[in-house]
């Protein structure tokens, strides 16, 4: 692919992301959502009867059990959530490979898989809490408790973000050129044999994992309704065990939205910096997006999250 057409491939992802970004805010997408919401209904009846056949050993009732729960899982994801902000947010504002954010997608749709699992075996063996206790528990403490991490999460980027601006502003300057020279070393090792400080790799893999663990610790800390009704049902049927299989069948069904989100977000990304020109006045400000994407993205999902917890 040369690289005028991969530029043009590009700007096409930022303008992809535009439009659904503008549906979304405009109510554009309700009807998407609504026909979600009820298709998620008709997943939990076909769900019940799923579950009746197991119980009855019926052959084949557990992997349309299964069939069932990805595709509940997916449309979950359709329907509003906050997940895909955040993935998307991150993703749109940080430099990161798309296949560590499509793990990521991944590793947080089956970490709020396993946070149902944990609190519905949790509630029932050690607290003794009902059924409407747990799911309380989940649609208002629960879902605060994340919104709150979310709209942590999103703070810490546009903290980042404004950083980033401005180094990028003292860097005018400080520029290494004819007007003034360094006799020192910009390492964080001098020759002496031993580090002086963390290397740019270093650094970079300590960030990676940081923000990994905010990433999916905001997501898995509101588990999905559809994945404690499933696992409420197979613990009084006498069979968590596939209630666990199907929870995670649920997690992977919302991984598959979250990772084409994750998708769109690294292709809009790539998009801005492709519309930024090689050379003239404007070439000079690339060096500046980065940290106003960072911003931007950060802004939004603080936000969002703080819409979700009014």
């Amino acid at each position: 692919m040369t690289r005028s057409a991969a530029r043009i491939l590009a700007i096409a992802g930022l303008l992809i992301a535009a439009i659904v970004m503008l549906l979304w805010q405009s109510g554009g997408l309700a009807g998407i959502q609504q026909w979600a919401a009820m298709q998620q209904r008709e997943a939990q009846t076909l769900m019940a009867g799923a579950l009746r056949r197991l119980r009855a050993g019926e052959p084949g009732a557990n992997l349309a059990l299964m069939g069932i729960c990805f595709g509940y899982g997916f449309l979950h994801a359709v329907g509003p959530g906050h997940g895909k902000v955040l993935i998307g947010g991150y993703g749109f504002g940080t430099k990161v490979a798309l296949g560590r954010l499509a793990l990521l997608s991944v590793a947080a749709s089956l970490a709020q898989a396993l946070t149902a699992v944990l609190l519905v075996w949790g509630g029932l063996t050690i607290f003794d809490l009902s059924r409407e206790a747990l799911t309380d528990l989940t649609e208002d403490s629960m879902a605060d408790i994340s919104a709150a991490m979310i709209g942590c999460v999103g703070l810490w980027l546009a903290w980042r973000g404004l950083r980033m601006l401005l180094r990028a502003g003292r860097s005018e300057g400080h520029r290494h050129d004819e007007h003034h020279h360094h006799d020192h070393v910009h390492d964080a090792d001098c020759g002496c044999g031993h580090a002086h400080g963390p290397s740019i790799e270093e650094a970079a893999a300590t960030r990676s994992l940081r923000d990994a663990v905010a990433l999916i610790a905001g997501i898995a800390a509101r588990p999905c309704t559809g994945a404690i009704f499933l696992l409420l049902l197979t613990w009084r049927m006498g069979f968590f065990p596939a209630g666990i299989a199907g929870a995670m069948a649920m997690g992977l069904g919302t991984a598959s939205v979250t990772l084409a989100v994750a998708v769109l977000s690294v292709w809009a990304r790539e998009g801005s910096f492709a519309m930024m020109p090689d050379t003239g006045p404007l070439a000079a400000m690339a060096r500046w997006l980065p940290g106003i994407l960072q911003l931007a993205a950060g802004a939004v999902v603080a936000i969002v999250a703080m819409t979700l917890l009014a």
